[in-house]
């Protein structure tokens, strides 16, 4: 999944999908909507597309989660109900539960987030050292040998950053804003799905 078409803007367009759902996620009233963090969600796996081989598992694996989560939200309309009904089914941890797609998206939203954060303290046109330090802290505890092994071969194959913006239609100014953008709206969303599983005691590292 490459970059869009002539003049798409993908930074953008999950830039501005994660406004509307940090909105959700600081208003404490409401509970945040399963199709709208499904459909915001989607406009990540662009990202994940762009980032070459290194991370062919997390886009695989992240896409089909999202895509679980946009089909449920046919049927269920919160993210709060989500879990409830798991819970209610005793199913929270089993493979394929919507709970457990969830936690999974969850990571790779907080995986872009932290990549964005070092990509823009990191001086250069590698993208090595963001990459690696996104993947080992969010993914890494969670993957076998085998898998850290193929992603660490990966990593000499990412694009250097002028070739990631190229993809994405930017410029190294106008991306700095919408990569602020996603770090400072991701956060409260990432927070809320951590604070959804940690109010019913299920946890967050499985």
């Amino acid at each position: 999944m490459e970059g869009g078409g002539v003049g798409e803007k993908p930074l953008r367009r999950i830039a501005e999908a994660f406004e509307g759902l940090a909105e959700a996620a600081n208003c404490k009233t409401a509970s945040m909507e399963v199709a709208p963090f499904s459909r915001a969600c989607s406009h990540v796996s662009v990202l994940f597309g762009c980032l070459g081989i290194a991370f062919k598992f997390a886009e695989m694996d992240y896409v089909a989660k999202v895509e679980d989560l946009s089909k449920a939200s046919n049927s269920i309309s919160t993210l709060h109900s989500l879990l409830e009904l798991d819970i209610q089914q005793d199913s929270v941890r089993q493979a394929g539960s919507h709970s457990r797609n969830l936690l999974r998206v969850k990571r790779g939203l907080d995986m872009v987030k932290i990549l964005f954060e070092q990509i823009l303290v990191t001086d250069g046109n590698s993208l090595r050292d963001p990459a690696s330090k996104a993947y080992a802290k969010v993914f890494a505890p969670h993957h076998g040998w085998a898998i850290r092994k193929a992603v660490a071969a990966g990593m000499y194959a990412l694009p250097t950053k002028a070739q990631l913006l190229k993809k994405l239609n930017e410029d190294e100014a106008s991306a700095k804003i919408q990569m602020e953008c996603y770090i400072r709206t991701s956060a409260p969303v990432i927070v809320y799905i951590e604070e959804l599983f940690n109010s019913r005691q299920l946890g967050i590292d499985w």
